[in-house]
């Protein structure tokens, strides 16, 4: 605690770096294993690209993540969040191939130790850009466990991992079909294929049947794969072909026989329910193959060249030998039609090559037996996912999974431990390198060219990070993790290969919940892209508007399973939101005398005769609000738990009870200290409530608080218990704010100038109600700028007074002299004409099947809420002239 004064206007730049440098150098958020694993809790963070720079998606997750760790940390539990990057291959390679471009040279001339050498150099000079970043963002990680995938002990963990699964025979080497990407030379997985719509053709081409005048059609957007047809296929139950299956057609241009097989793959419904079987070019045909025993013939190099099997049309590019290959058909008789024909088309992520099937010499993990275990972890609820609907997906991904393909062809990665033995050819599969050959001695050993797929090394995050194969203190305190949060569309590619790591070498989940959040999309639900120019820049949005901002406005709008729709009206409506909060700690601490301490809950009990019906009533606020809050985090509904502190601090704290209580401390008298404490107390909780969320302005106000001790980042979580409940000064002050609410309805309806003091006349048959307006008239005058207010069990409606009604008692605002009736009924009966205009309008243009059909559904639905706004609006305007002609 200071005894500085809050500055008159927020300045969240400097605000935030001071509280970045105290928590750091008090090292608030260090973990200690010595605290023990009865209130352990533990996050690992999904580890960005070394690579990466903050985008919108990275924001969310550890917004996200930060703020259950700062509640659980407040909570009293034993908190570690753990950061690190992830070394991301391809991603990595490259960046620093660009850079040896750009300097006139290449990897290759390099070689690939000195390569590896520049890409640990750029790894220390650029790759923890992100990380100074997510302190920006506040993440209260423990920045003194930094982990890298490619550190020394991640290292260890995966060679261990590698060589278990080996001797186990679950990893093996094989011909294998992968997604290839012929301008890196690599395989890459199917996270890293981004399919594209483009448009093309389909080639409809006729295969003889051998030894008669018969022939089939197959249609194909590839034909240059034609090459290494094996078979064609169609479906066993087909009436049409059943006579064909069992003879041979001969494949155009390349004159070889293959079989007619039938196959259940086959659509009947599709194009003439005949396919051309291609085993080394397609992943439905490689399956078919292996079902069939059909050899793989692979037509291209590891370029996209047609290779020797292609016969003549060896050495053409792929994209070349599609148009030769066409022309050919089409000069042979055999193509029998061509259709325009748009389709999606696989592209590499990182080159923007067009992606190949590809049939090369592999490592591969066989899965089935390791996910087994990970199936039944999420159906005894050993695992919970969250949004639930997600487990249906992960089960289906899972009982249809395929053997893992775990090798790259790069230089940047883990090099898989396996030394090939010159003399006899066998492979020793070691954690260490092996000073001879195990088969036969010899020292002549050569390591394996190919790395590691980087979702092999962060398969093991969870305790790979925490020091395994060791039985460190830290696995031993915070193993197994209690969540992961992390984006739905990495569920299978990192989830589901963490949990069936974590089951196979723990012998227990990594994670107890998985909380799967959506994406973020600009304000029309479009995906964020640079060619769009739609893209928000969190560190841009964090400059111009705080973070605390930015941070509540991701959390405000991070429904489970709805997309996030940004944009900088929204973050700026939650800069608002912290400039107000900052003005009601100005008001509160400069109507603090320097020494009130805030109310314990015994001293609420004691006291609760002698506190005023505004401090009984805020006191219960802040029992619900505490209970609510907590509960919503606890069930990962984020936007729930601040969309309601929102609520409560805007249209609770500050416009009900800032606003009574400076009538009492206007008034003076003994209860002056009273509320005075009410305040400090109320303030307290509020700080303590959103820190979670906005931690820097929260902590900044807590340290001017008079009572609060130490840093609020590890203060106590606000709980139900901490603050009286009271109910019935609840619903007392609910209908005195109903009856103001009422009156300053008629007020601004009926244009009564701000200046004018009018007189409220309550009348009711209910004691208790009227008990309620005379208990509080002082309050509600003030609040509603009244003369005077009075109540009677009855009486008739006086003479030009205005009417409403809140719980069965009659209200009536005496208006004569204080407004020209006839002149404010002309300015409704226009204002309701133009409303009437708008609602038309509005509705026609939702009423047009050529606009509903062809806009887009986000332009579509901001059109139905303009016309419900509209609606609104004139149904306001028009129950406002009918109060008029009341008068009247």
């Amino acid at each position: 605690m200071t005894d500085r004064e809050l500055s008159r206007v927020y300045e969240p730049t400097s605000v935030e770096a001071r509280w970045q440098r105290v928590w750091a150098e008090e090292q608030l958020f260090r973990a200690d294993p010595q605290k023990g694993r009865e209130r352990a809790y533990c996050i690992v963070i999904p580890p960005p690209n070394v690579t990466g720079s903050l985008h919108c998606g990275h924001a969310l997750n550890n917004t996200l993540q930060d703020v259950l760790v700062r509640y659980h940390r407040m909570l009293g539990d034993n908190v570690l969040w753990l950061p690190g990057t992830d070394h991301a291959g391809i991603a990595t390679q490259t960046v620093v191939e660009r850079e040896l471009i750009k300097e006139g040279t290449s990897r290759k001339e390099l070689g690939r130790d000195r390569f590896v050498e520049r890409v640990w150099r750029w790894k220390e000079q650029s790759g923890g850009r992100i990380l100074h970043q997510l302190q920006r963002l506040g993440c209260s990680c423990d920045w003194s466990r930094e982990r890298f995938t490619m550190d020394e002990g991640l290292s260890r963990a995966v060679r261990e991992v590698f060589v278990r699964l080996h001797r186990e025979g679950l990893v093996d080497r094989d011909e294998w079909l992968v997604n290839w990407d012929p301008a890196s030379q690599t395989a890459i997985s199917d996270l890293e294929v981004e399919h594209k719509e483009v448009d093309g053709h389909l080639w409809h081409v006729r295969y003889p049947v051998v030894g008669s005048d018969e022939g089939v059609v197959v249609a194909t957007t590839r034909p240059e794969t034609m090459l290494g047809d094996t078979a064609v296929a169609v479906h066993p139950d087909d009436e049409r072909y059943r006579h064909l299956v069992g003879r041979e057609v001969e494949l155009p241009l390349v004159g070889r026989r293959i079989p007619v097989i039938a196959d259940a793959y086959v659509d009947v419904e599709f194009g003439t329910g005949v396919v051309k079987i291609t085993p080394a070019h397609d992943f439905n045909d490689f399956e078919v193959g292996n079902r069939h025993g059909l050899p793989r013939i692979n037509v291209l190099t590891d370029s996209g060249v047609i290779n020797q099997n292609g016969g003549v049309y060896a050495g053409l590019d792929r994209f070349e030998a599609r148009k030769v290959v066409v022309r050919d058909l089409e000069a042979g008789g055999f193509l029998v039609k061509t259709e325009p024909h748009r389709h999606s088309v696989g592209h590499a992520q990182r080159s923007g090559a067009v992606v190949e099937p590809f049939l090369s010499i592999q490592w591969f993990v066989r899965i089935k037996a390791l996910a087994e275990p990970a199936i039944a972890a999420v159906e005894q609820g050993q695992i919970r996912i969250v949004p639930q609907q997600w487990e249906s997906t992960y089960f289906h991904w899972m009982r249809n999974i395929r053997d893992w393909c775990i090798s790259r062809q790069l230089w940047w990665g883990h090099r898989i431990p396996a030394w090939y033995c010159q003399a006899c050819g066998h492979i020793n599969v070691e954690t260490d390198e092996p000073a001879a050959c195990a088969a036969c001695g010899g020292g002549d050993l050569v390591q394996e060219t190919d790395v590691l797929d980087t979702w092999f090394s962060s398969g093991l995050w969870p305790f790979s990070t925490l020091g395994w194969p060791d039985r460190t203190p830290d696995l031993e305190t915070w193993y197994p993790t209690s969540v992961l949060v992390t984006a739905a569309d990495i569920l299978f590619f990192w989830v589901a290969r963490m949990a069936m790591m974590g089951l196979k070498f723990m012998r227990e989940v990594p994670f107890r919940d998985v909380y799967l959040h959506a994406i973020v999309t600009d304000e029309n639900g479009e995906k964020m892209s640079k060619t769009r120019g739609n893209v928000i820049d969190p560190l841009d949005m964090m400059d111009r508007f705080g973070t605390d901002a930015f941070r509540f406005t991701l959390a405000a709008y991070a429904a489970q399973g709805r997309n996030i729709r940004l944009s900088e009206s929204r973050i700026e409506g939650y800069r608002n939101f912290v400039n107000k909060l900052w003005n009601a700690a100005r008001f509160t601490l400069m109507n603090l005398a320097g020494d009130e301490t805030p109310l314990s809950r015994e001293e609420q009990d004691a006291l609760a005769d002698r506190l005023g019906l505004p401090e009984r009533w805020i006191l219960s606020r802040l029992s619900a609000v505490s209970r609510d809050t907590a509960a919503a985090i606890d069930d990962y509904r984020f936007n729930d738990a601040a969309m309601g502190l929102y609520h409560f601090v805007w249209g609770e704290f500050c416009d009900w009870y800032l606003e009574l209580s400076k009538g009492s401390l206007g008034r003076g008298g003994e209860g002056v200290v009273l509320v005075r404490r009410v305040l400090a107390t109320a303030l307290g909780g509020i700080c303590r409530l959103l820190h979670p969320f906005t931690p820097f302005v929260t902590e900044e106000i807590w340290s001017h608080l008079p009572g609060a001790r130490g840093r609020l980042a590890v203060a106590a979580f606000p709980r139900e218990a901490d603050f009286r409940a009271d109910p019935g000064a609840e619903e007392e002050l609910a209908f005195v704010s109903a009856v103001v609410g009422e009156v300053r309805k008629v007020r601004s309806e009926l244009n009564v100038p701000p200046a004018a003091r009018v007189e409220v006349r309550a009348v009711s048959s209910d004691p208790r109600l009227r008990g309620f307006i005379e208990a509080s008239s002082a309050s509600i005058a003030e609040l509603c700028r009244a003369e005077s207010v009075t109540t009677a069990a009855k009486g008739p409606r006086p003479k030009g007074a205005a009417h409403a009604v809140v719980e069965g008692v009659d209200l009536f605002i005496p208006l004569l002299g204080l407004l020209d009736v006839e002149a404010e009924v002309q300015r409704l009966g226009r204002e309701l004409k133009k409303a009437d205009d708008d609602v038309a309008f509005l509705a026609g243009r939702l009423a047009n099947p050529s606009f509903v059909d062809r806009a887009p559904p986000a332009i579509v639905e901001k059109e139905r809420e303009k016309h419900a706004a509209a609606f609104a609006q004139r149904e306001k305007i028009a129950a406002a002239l009918e109060r008029l002609r009341e008068l009247a």
